[in-house]
């Protein structure tokens, strides 16, 4: 065999590749043992049948056909190989030539990584938030868990705002009564925005007893997004009474004795949250930098399948899950078609940018992602999936997912090298230091995660849950 590799642009290549004829004979053969099974002649056993009875009865022109179908495969890999080349997604194939006996000769065009010159980063600097815990932070988390251990208590007054009520209630369209449009002892906090836009004008003032009427437009059930008529009865009133906060409530809530150390441990957690976040913060914006100062041309068929990809995603995933499909999310967020897919299409190419600079990095700095790295993020993966990890990993490995987890592992510890060689400075002036933020290390797989590899938990739940059908 012989092959030549013709440079079209940065990212495509197109193989010339001659194979003699006697090199197909393995596939040849292969060819007409599988017709041999496929196909009766009369007066010779199934899968006994001559090779030249094979080409009177059915066409010299099939078994080719078959065969080289067989071996186009084989000699497109052999010639990736012997090129060195580092090819992308699948190859448009041509037959050039075809003579029976003497030479199969074709191309293949193929798109591959670009060489990319890894930029000096050394000089990368950025700003990002300062590390400050206010004292009404540590109002506001104490505040919430206050809001957890709330008790509720009947009241014979009229219901008013922060009252906890029992509701019945009744939605017509057109003056016809829902099916699903009937709910009865619903219990509802006024004020939290939980149901219906104007329920809360609707039963503030009522007692046990009384009712109201008033228009909305549903947000789920058949009759989603049509306006309807709903009446709503107060069944009863509940007043809603926060605990004291002393040292009872500390210990009620918390292992705490005193309502000095609850808050001490808010604030305690209040600044590791904000410690991620300013490491996560740092990560982002680094790459930001990094991205700037390298020229990575883009492969035209890999960004559009991985516009195709996210879309895919988008609509069958996140939207299925929460009942809405494009039009009404495009609505809600207030975008025209248009606006979103530059909007996709931007982030695929920041996505495959980033993925070709790190993996570059990688193998510049030799990086590998050991046993423990790999479990870990495998574990932290599947429990952003609600899958349990044995769950999780399982799918991963039968869906061959396995790389892909490694590479999204390598590509963090990649950015951490760049991180770790930037000025990272906070809104005060202050340097920050973030070789101690060890939970950083996720954040930023998750900020590197590669474009082929963003359907990883997608279709590792897909995996889930065909076993669980099955």
């Amino acid at each position: 065999m012989k092959s030549a590799v013709e440079t079209l642009n940065p990212t495509r290549v197109r193989l010339s590749i001659e194979v003699p004829f006697e090199e197909l004979k393995d596939s040849l053969d292969a060819a007409y043992k599988k017709i041999n099974q496929q196909v009766t002649v009369k007066g010779f056993r199934k899968g006994k049948i001559p090779a030249r009875v094979i080409d009177q009865r059915f066409g010299r022109g099939a078994v080719l056909e078959e065969a080289v179908n067989d071996a186009l495969p084989k000699f497109y890999t052999e010639a990736v190989n012997e090129g060195e080349l580092n090819v992308l997604g699948q190859p448009e194939v041509d037959i050039t030539e075809l003579k029976d006996g003497e030479l199969l000769a074709f191309t293949a065009e193929v798109d591959v990584r670009p060489e990319i010159e890894i930029p000096d980063y050394s000089g990368i600097e950025v700003t990002v938030d300062a590390l400050e815990v206010t004292e009404e932070e540590v109002e506001k988390a104490v505040e919430q868990l206050r809001e957890r251990f709330a008790a509720t208590n009947p009241v014979e007054r009229a219901a008013a705002d922060g009252d906890v009520v029992t509701i019945d209630l009744e939605a017509k369209v057109d003056g016809e009564v829902l099916e699903d449009g009937v709910a009865d002892g619903v219990s509802y906090t006024i004020g939290s925005g939980e149901l219906l836009e104007g329920i809360d004008e609707a039963v503030t003032g009522l007692e046990a007893g009384g009712e109201a009427t008033f228009t909305s437009e549903l947000k789920g059930g058949s009759a989603e997004g049509k306006a309807a008529e709903v009446t709503v009865k107060v069944t009863a009133v509940a007043a809603r009474e926060l605990p004291e906060l002393d040292d009872d409530f500390a210990q009620m809530a918390s292992e705490f004795d005193t309502l000095e150390e609850l808050k001490a441990d808010s604030r305690k957690r209040l600044e590791t949250t904000k410690q991620y976040d300013q490491a996560t913060q740092a990560q982002e914006r680094v790459l930001e930098e990094l991205l700037k100062l390298a020229e990575v041309p883009i492969p035209e068929k890999l960004l559009a399948d991985e516009v195709q990809t996210r879309k895919h995603n988008l609509e069958h995933h996140q939207l299925g899950q929460m009942g809405l499909d494009l039009e009404k999310y495009l609505e809600i967020q207030g975008k025209t078609l248009e606006e979103f897919e530059n909007e996709t299409s931007e982030q695929a190419i920041k996505g495959i940018k980033t993925q070709f600079i790190l993996d570059e990095l990688v193998n510049k700095e030799k990086l590998n992602v050991n046993q423990e790295e790999l479990t870990e993020h495998l574990m932290r993966r599947a429990a952003s999936s609600g899958m349990s990890p044995d769950q999780f990993a399982q799918a991963v490995v039968e869906g061959g997912q396995v790389p892909m987890l490694v590479g999204e592992v390598a590509r963090g510890k990649a950015l951490a090298v760049v991180v770790e060689a930037a000025k990272v400075v906070d809104t005060n002036g202050e340097v920050v230091d973030l070789e101690d933020e060890e939970e950083a290390a996720e954040a930023t797989a998750e900020t590197t995660e590669a474009p082929a590899e963003a359907a990883t938990e997608e279709k590792a739940e897909d995996k889930a849950e065909e076993k669980n059908e099955a």
